[in-house]
């Protein structure tokens, strides 16, 4: 019987010391993931400082001056205009490491592609870039591809190979080579790329994003009124094909 209880207390003492070593491994890890966190947010940081991209997102003034892609229009908030003179009008507030954007993309993209595509609507893009160093980088890229008229090609590109958000993974090199492998083959999109060429225009983007209004992404409006989110329209072929055919969209 007093073994018996002695080997009880002792089972139980090693759950104890188990249960705090295991508590105190569980913390080291966190310990350590927020470091790797930390260093790789510095680097993205860093790394945006050398090409010359990194900006303050607190300021609300266009750069008039700012170099821009051949398809932005500062009228439609500097965003990628398809098809500027048809109807309906589609806004598309994005952000590439958004991850309910990829879903969007996923759901919705290659018919909203179409629609630009084939001239069946004015398609504006506005590339946001809220979510940190590695969105300036992708932003900047889509201008450039823009220039090498191959915007939609990255798009799609940049979707389909989503990462986790602020991961370390979209530096300037592996921006680059997402051009090449969604078929840019124009020397000058690494060099822009590289250059951050379109920084100021990003800015502009932001800036016209807080000028209206837009919190969340993605944000979709026909001819100005913005899709009721709540009505899982976003998320559903159906109902989005309906809403553009509705405004005109054949």
């Amino acid at each position: 019987m007093g073994g018996t209880g002695n080997e009880g207390r002792e089972t139980k003492s090693e759950k104890r010391l188990q249960a705090a070593s295991a508590r105190a491994a569980a913390i080291k890890v966190e310990e350590r993931r927020r470091r790797v966190t930390r260093m790789i947010t510095a680097g993205s940081i860093a790394l945006v400082v050398v090409v010359g991209i990194v900006f303050s997102l607190t300021t609300n003034k266009t750069n008039a001056n700012a170099s821009a892609p051949p398809s932005a229009v500062a009228a439609d908030g500097s965003g990628l205009v398809f098809n500027p003179s048809a109807t309906p009008v589609i806004d598309v507030w994005e952000d590439f490491q958004c991850p309910a954007c990829g879903l969007f993309e996923k759901v919705n993209g290659q018919y909203l592609h179409d629609v630009a595509q084939q001239g069946k609507a004015k398609v504006v893009y506005h590339v946001l870039s809220f979510l940190g160093p590695e969105s300036i980088i992708l932003a900047n890229a889509g201008g450039c591809a823009d220039a090498s008229g191959k915007f939609l090609d990255l798009h799609s590109y940049l979707y389909e190979h989503q990462v986790t958000e602020n991961s370390g993974y979209w530096g300037v090199a592996q921006a680059v080579s997402a051009g090449k492998a969604a078929g840019i083959t124009d020397s000058a999109f690494a060099k822009c790329v590289t250059n951050g060429t379109y920084a100021k225009w990003v800015q502009n983007i932001e800036n016209s994003g807080n000028t209206s209004n837009i919190n969340q992404t993605p944000t979709i409006k026909i001819n100005g009124k913005e899709l009721d989110r709540n009505s899982g329209i976003y998320g559903d072929a159906n109902l989005f094909q309906a809403a553009l055919a509705a405004a005109g969209v054949k």
